[in-house]
């Protein structure tokens, strides 16, 4: 995946809209699961962006925030939907600590491995 198909990507998994109904936060919202294959093309993308980012100074804005609301939002939205009843998938919760850790990494220009 290039850089700029991974940016777009990932921008659009956090827009939630009716045109944009299998956003990975749309369904999040919902109480629903990602789609099958989501979280690893999201990972991948991450991956993509970060080779690109790694040595850059400056991070787009809007890229920044789709980066923010993957890392931070989704796991917010994990705990609300947890307290309210939701089934989500046995590895979500790990899933989206990777994402964090993949937006923590473009962040800092170090790649970051999950400890377990």
């Amino acid at each position: 995946m290039n850089y700029e198909t991974a940016r777009k990507f990932l921008i659009a998994q956090t827009i939630p809209t009716e045109e944009n109904p299998d956003s990975l936060l749309m369904h999040m919202q919902q109480g629903k699961p990602p789609v099958p294959g989501q979280i690893t093309s999201i990972l991948l993308a991450l991956k993509s962006v970060y080779g690109e980012l790694q040595d850059a100074l400056t991070i787009d804005k809007e890229l920044a925030c789709a980066l923010y609301t993957l890392s931070v939002k989704t796991q917010q939205l994990f705990a609300v939907g947890r307290k309210s009843g939701v089934d989500w998938p046995p590895l979500l919760k790990e899933d989206l600590l990777r994402i964090a850790s993949a937006v923590e990494s473009i962040f800092s220009g170090n790649w970051h491995t999950l400890k377990s």
